[in-house]
């Protein structure tokens, strides 16, 4: 008999049991936690998987099976220019609107096709952080300091973090570099590529285009006009499927009008036509043939590896912390406003962990953090949670740490609570 692993089997059935024998049920403070953690989990099934994470996952699985491992460690690789690959990592979030768990089956698509760990990293962090229309509602919002200096921290914190991460597991990262990986053929060019994968990231982009505060310019016209620009960008990846992944153009065709007519029974209801789309595509893939059901196999892979692991943790993160509007989760919401007046390194330290653990869709962190300032959080915790928080949450650390493993995830997680602590530090006391 293994004794060490029947041990930890007793331990997790005790742990179990003892959960469940002393859970408090009937405490006013444990229910309502317990309610607050489903209401987040409804929340974020009902805002968040169909419009983001369903076209991230499709992404991702487009990437791990037609971007040759040759041009990732091309772009990528330990062996490529620094300047090249971290340049763009770092750019990488302003052409993606995507959230802290939006980001991670693109990660893992590029990771697994043989990025090096420092950029892969720079492209984790900067994904969710460098947040155009993010950085210009922070600016107009939480005021202009605030948000250049959002943009300044976010920029910074992916290459420092992305490269600092390469210095702490050189031997590993290294070894990774030096093999040389013959070169792909492949029936698509590179032009086509990009044409392929940037339709799927427009589709992305304008479906989760949030609406702004302010009812007038370029980003409300992009809003207004978002279900327009989705179909345009749709009809592009109808063109690609043909052109590029060489389906039958009679399938793409029916697709496509079912789609169209879903449309057009209900007009108002845009999530209709959008999940017809996505199991029109689902079903196109997998009568296709060896790479189209390559594709739709590796996107169903990074559903499996991704979608658990984040319901467990936003369970977790609405059970402690509550639910946008609530009033907090088992950790009472006055009391995170009541750790972060001021600009002490606790003040900051403690903004870095909250954000750390709290899940942020993509804008959802400047309404959160407005009510915090005006119920008296200090700047240099403002900025300390805006670093920290749309990069990190409880569910992304678990499936970042499935992807990379338990060492490298806390590295990531440890630098950047305390890059986003100092940062605060210094600017409230540039600016407080």
């Amino acid at each position: 008999m293994n004794w060490k692993q029947e041990s930890k089997s007793f331990l997790f059935i005790l742990g179990f049991f003892l959960a469940t024998y002393l859970m408090p049920l009937g405490s006013k403070a444990f229910d309502r936690s317990i309610l607050a953690a489903f209401e987040l989990l409804k929340w974020y099934a009902k805002e968040h998987v169909i419009l983001c994470l369903i076209p991230a996952f499709f992404i991702a699985g487009a990437i791990s099976v037609y971007v040759s491992q040759s041009a990732v460690i091309k772009y990528f690789g330990a062996d490529s220019p620094k300047w090249l690959s971290y340049s763009i990592a770092a750019v990488s979030g302003s052409i993606l609107a995507v959230c802290s768990c939006t980001v991670l089956p693109l990660f893992s698509g590029i990771h697994k096709r043989g990025a090096g760990l420092g950029p892969a990293i720079s492209f984790l962090y900067s994904g969710p952080a460098i947040n155009i229309l993010a950085i210009i509602l922070t600016a107009r919002i939480l005021g202009f300091e605030l948000g250049v200096a959002r943009v300044i921290g976010a920029v910074g914190f992916s290459v420092v973090i992305g490269l600092v991460m390469s210095w702490l597991f050189n031997d590993e990262e290294g070894q990774g570099g030096a093999m040389i990986f013959p070169e792909e053929e492949s029936e698509q060019s590179m032009g086509q590529m990009v044409f392929h994968l940037t339709s799927l990231v427009l589709i992305l982009v304008f479906a989760n285009w949030a609406k702004p505060e302010e009812q007038s310019g370029l980003w409300w016209t992009i809003f207004q006009w978002k279900w327009p620009l989705t179909s345009l960008a749709s009809g592009a990846l109808a063109f690609s499927l043909v052109w590029v992944i060489k389906l039958p153009i009679a399938r793409v065709a029916i697709a496509a009008v079912l789609v169209g007519a879903s449309s057009f029974l209900l007009p108002g209801n845009p999530l209709v036509p959008f999940v017809v789309g996505v199991v029109a595509l689902s079903i196109l893939l997998s009568m296709g043939k060896y790479h189209a059901q390559g594709w739709i196999s590796s996107s169903w892979g990074f559903t499996k590896q991704i979608l658990p692991l984040l319901a467990m943790g936003v369970l977790l993160a609405g059970f402690l912390l509550g639910h946008p509007g609530s009033n907090g989760g088992i950790i009472p919401a006055a009391w995170i406003s009541g750790f972060v007046g001021g600009n002490s390194l606790a003040a900051n330290f403690f903004a870095s962990i909250a954000g750390a653990l709290m899940y942020f869709a993509t804008l959802t962190e400047i309404p959160i953090l407005q009510g915090l300032i005006q119920s008296g959080m200090g700047k240099g915790p403002a900025l300390a949670l805006l670093l920290a928080g749309p990069a990190l949450s409880l569910p992304n650390m678990l499936v970042i740490n499935g992807v990379i493993g338990s060492k490298k995830t806390g590295a990531y997680i440890g630098l950047v609570v305390v890059m986003a602590t100092f940062s605060g530090y210094l600017y409230g006391s540039m600016f407080g």
